[in-house]
């Protein structure tokens, strides 16, 4: 006998366009009744979806640029998610990743959902942001040996894995910065990092970094812009090579609409220092995805590197899931889990 599919989904909506950061009120969780499969199409039951940082740019409406929708009232939020097909154009019981999260079930074409990865030991390591910073690091910044690396925003979803994969390439330093001591604490203890540069701290941001690397940095894969882009062009030595993948003091500004903030670089330093300066964009490196993959799987499978990241229960849990991210109240990345 064949099993009984489900007619309707749970998801999370966008009720109002908030004036400043996304808080509960702002969400609810509504019960829509599913499509019909129609030929070349799946229903995929969702396991575990991602919270990721651009939702506050596509919620807030700065997108010029982005590659993906903004969000109005109404909407449904969306993001990486991995689920089991249960009906379709694909094997019932094939795993795959896509990206319609915040939803229990989605009805997709079969063409947007790719198999889960036999080289990831775990199904939610394919939510891992770790493909953005091994890029950036591979293809922009090429990490040599002995270089000392510059990661911002090291206790995020791309920054937590970030570190470890510049150690693996062969940097002979690695300095973070995050925004707490306690973070800065699991960052040193857990995730290899040198030493660690807390945002907002009495000692301005230019003098941590001076003294943590009095030579200098040879990379920076920034997540973060603002002033730890500013101090960091200050540092940068002869044929620095900065890579650009993202502004969360922007972003998570609650005076700004998710967008970046604003930056005074040097340029004359950059000038005379010969430092190239480049945003990364995954879209101009289409090799990357299947390389990091392949790689990220045989270092979690040899204990080379950890994935950190919060496994938060029940789709209920999302709103607050989001707002958790925003406040820095995590350390990598932040799922939740169905």
């Amino acid at each position: 006998m064949s099993p009984t599919l489900p007619t309707h989904s749970r998801e999370v909506r966008l009720t109002a366009v908030p004036d400043g950061l996304p808080e509960a009120r702002h969400f609810a969780l509504m019960e829509t009744r599913l499509p019909a499969l129609r030929e070349g199409e799946v229903l995929v039951r969702n396991r575990y979806f991602a919270v990721f940082p651009g939702l506050r740019t596509l919620i807030g409406g700065e997108v010029d640029g982005v590659p993906l929708p903004r969000l109005h009232a109404g909407d449904t939020l969306f993001g990486p998610a991995v689920g089991e097909v249960l009906a379709g154009a694909l094997p019932p019981g094939t795993l795959v990743s896509h990206h319609a999260g915040w939803r229990e079930y989605a009805v997709l074409p079969a063409g947007s959902c790719a198999p889960m990865d036999p080289a990831l030991p775990e199904p939610v390591a394919q939510l891992s942001m770790g493909e953005a910073g091994y890029g950036a690091l591979t293809r922009l910044a090429e990490v040599r040996p002995g270089d000392t690396v510059l990661v911002t925003g090291a206790a995020g979803g791309v920054g937590s894995l970030a570190g470890q994969v510049a150690r693996l390439l062969g940097a002979g330093r690695v300095i973070g910065s995050t925004g707490s001591a306690a973070k800065a604490a699991r960052l040193t203890a857990e995730l290899g990092y040198d030493a660690v540069l807390l945002r907002d701290a009495a000692e301005p941001f230019g003098a941590q970094l001076a003294r943590a690397a009095p030579d200098g940095i040879d990379v920076l894969l920034d997540t973060v812009g603002g002033e730890q882009l500013t101090a960091a062009v200050r540092a940068g030595r002869a044929g620095a090579r900065f890579a650009l993948v993202g502004a969360l003091s922007g972003q998570f500004a609650a005076d700004r609409a998710g967008g970046s903030s604003p930056v005074l670089l040097d340029s004359f330093r950059i000038v005379v220092n010969g430092i190239s300066l480049r945003g990364y964009r995954g879209t101009e490196h289409p090799g990357v995805a299947a390389e990091w993959t392949a790689r990220f799987g045989g270092w979690l499978r040899s204990g080379e590197i950890t994935f950190p990241h919060a496994v938060l229960p029940g789709i209920g849990r999302a709103p607050g899931a989001l707002r958790e991210l925003i406040d820095g109240r995590q350390v990598g990345a932040v799922v939740v889990e169905l």
